[in-house]
């Protein structure tokens, strides 16, 4: 299976307090390897603190790794000049945790939607948000929704609303942040199911990121472990990611529901 998106030998350092950040430095991503195949959903689990959303900076080209490479089809991004990055980044596409904070609360739904449009595009405003429309009814609300703003839609409507703007410029995979972990068990069911559809309908790759394995359990194909800033384990199956050891995998994996989701004792 062709690789869209690779992490290589990858690590990431912060600086901890001290003035100027001169104190303590910590070594977050520890030579990570993780491979996205074409139309594979891929879980990315840990708890947190561990690295994974670090991870998911780095792969999106919104952090710099201090060593190693990431590869958009095989050609390093961060040695890219600016028309190959440009044409990455609409290619990778993100949906964060805090929708409130990921969208400008003076734009409406259809601009906020219509604006990658606009970048990558060259599109008008008003074209880009006439074209946000059906992809708004595509997520589940209204064409008219489009003239709101984001204080008028509920916490899982605008989370629909940045699914939208994530599939406005047609890219090859998204990258879901903890994207539901801030909604309620009811909503965030509904969320998931909006996600396999769009993946069963468009054939995208994604990458989903979270901290709660039930968020994944029956969702992706293969599920990757994190702990201390490395890969621990990556495997299709609960069973065998059990197997792969670990006192906190194993901690997590007690902590799944009697009864998983559809799917989910073969896949993680």
């Amino acid at each position: 299976m062709t690789a869209i998106l690779s992490a290589v030998d990858v690590h990431r350092f912060y600086r901890r307090g001290g003035i100027f950040k001169r104190g303590e430095r910590l070594h977050v991503l520890k030579g990570v390897n993780l491979e996205i195949g074409e139309g594979m959903a891929v879980g990315l689990v840990g708890r947190s603190g561990c690295g994974k959303s670090t991870l998911g900076r780095v792969l999106l080209g919104l952090e710099r790794p201090d060593e190693g490479a990431v590869l958009y089809r095989g050609a390093d991004i961060y040695g890219s000049d600016r028309e190959e990055f440009s044409q990455f980044r609409r290619a990778a596409q993100v949906v964060f945790q805090n929708v409130q904070g990921s969208v400008n609360p003076r734009m409406t739904a259809g601009e906020i939607v219509g604006e990658p449009l606009r970048n990558f595009l060259g599109l008008s405003k008003r074209e880009a948000a006439e074209r946000a429309r059906p992809l708004l009814e595509q997520v589940g609300l209204k064409s008219s929704d489009g003239d709101k703003f984001p204080a008028h839609f509920s916490g899982g409507e605008l989370q629909r609303v940045c699914i939208a703007r994530a599939l406005a410029p047609e890219p090859e995979i998204i990258v879901f942040d903890e994207a539901v972990s801030g909604l309620d068990m009811v909503v965030q069911a509904r969320v998931l199911d909006l996600v396999r559809r769009i993946r069963d309908e468009r054939g995208l790759a994604f990458l989903f990121i979270s901290h709660d394995l039930r968020v994944v359990a029956g969702l992706c194909d293969e599920t990757a472990f994190m702990d201390g800033g490395v890969i621990a384990a990556r495997e299709r199956s609960v069973a065998a990611l059990a197997k792969s050891g670990g006192a906190v995998l194993k901690e997590m994996l007690q902590s799944l529901p009697a009864s998983m989701p559809k799917g989910a004792e073969q896949r993680v």
